[in-house]
């Protein structure tokens, strides 16, 4: 890891052109042509130091299209990435994605490199709670299992029985058998949840900031201006916005969703770049974009991504005590049989 990179030439001449083209070809639907000369060169270097580095990519579905087909080497939800991160052979991992992504790749790969883009690209979900508020909570409620969702710190992490993603949460609180359960931080989610079991779920006031915005009227208004509207909800927002659309989802259901069925008009009420993504590889479904951007997932960059693997800057470290905690919440979800 300590080989000498060179600062690699950013120019876009013929041959980069020529030999990006292929790339484009995929993101040519989302991505305008006037735009490309400034992605190319940094796609290309990110292409060649990745493996000088022996680094892989992992990407959340609400990166960029430049960054989600381009240089990323797995794409995906919480979930998926996690998976990723456990049984890498890279020896880095760059985590395009938000903190407690980065934190969770680390927590399930001690012993790798990992680095993040952009440090202060953090989440409001996890933002919400703090490893003293769950500890604080399981002295009010003894002996209820503690169910976190990934989008959250390592020190909350360490505090909990399980984790869960919005693709398995349901799964994960009935699995438990437990009449009563603790789900952290998501309110929005814990009450969707809540709709579809019989296990009593006390939930904390977080909330995402994007997922928080969309309203029902907002859903009304798009079937009224769009015929034959097929509308997909991720499970962060408000239960009165899941309810008013058709399907409802983590991110990697809605883009199955989207792939099986092939509805003719859709919209993805969730963060906007997803959008994109999905369209890049759907050239027949046409996309109806409410457009609410993640902030915190913006900060990650073609350029921050190539400072990465230049300087191997960004590291994140974990407590090893705090790590070990948090890996038995992890891995159980990972590993559970449902």
């Amino acid at each position: 890891m300590e080989t000498s990179i060179e600062i690699p030439n950013l120019e876009y001449n013929n041959d980069v052109a020529n030999e990006m083209a292929p790339y484009y070809e995929k993101v040519k639907s989302v991505i305008p042509k006037i735009e490309w000369p400034v992605h190319a060169p940094y796609i290309k270097a990110i292409n060649e130091l990745k493996k000088q580095r022996n680094a892989v990519l992992l990407a959340h579905n609400y990166q960029t299209p430049e960054i989600y087909h381009c240089v990323a080497d797995f794409v995906g939800d919480s979930l998926a990435l996690s998976k990723e991160a456990a049984r890498t052979e890279a020896d880095i991992i760059i985590q395009c994605g938000v903190h407690f992504m980065a934190e969770t790749s680390k927590i399930l790969s001690p012993n790798k490199m990992v680095l993040v883009p952009d440090l202060d690209a953090g989440c409001s979900l996890a933002e919400s709670i703090t490893g003293d508020d769950v500890r604080k909570l399981k002295q009010k409620y003894p002996g209820v299992p503690v169910v976190t969702y990934v989008n959250t710190s390592a020190d909350v992490k360490a505090e909990s029985d399980i984790c869960c993603t919005s693709g398995n949460a349901l799964e994960i609180i009935e699995s438990l058998g437990a009449k009563k359960v603790l789900f952290l931080p998501d309110k929005y989610l814990a009450q969707n949840i809540a709709k579809q079991t019989d296990v009593e779920i006390i939930w904390w006031e977080g909330s995402c900031i994007v997922h928080e915005l969309f309203t029902p009227e907002e859903l009304h208004q798009a079937r009224e201006n769009e015929e034959d509207l097929i509308i997909i909800a991720h499970p962060e927002c408000p239960p009165n916005v899941v309810e008013a659309a058709d399907f409802s989802g983590s991110t990697a259901n809605m883009i199955s969703y989207i792939k099986e069925n092939q509805p003719k008009k859709v919209m993805m009420v969730t963060e906007c770049s997803m959008s994109d993504n999905v369209s890049a590889v759907n050239p027949n479904v046409q996309f109806i974009r409410p457009c609410n951007l993640c902030p915190y997932m913006k900060k990650i960059t073609l350029p921050k991504i190539l400072d990465n693997l230049i300087y191997l800057n960004n590291e994140v470290k974990i407590d090893p005590l705090i790590a070990a905690k948090a890996f038995n919440a992890v891995d159980r979800m990972i590993n559970l049989k449902i």
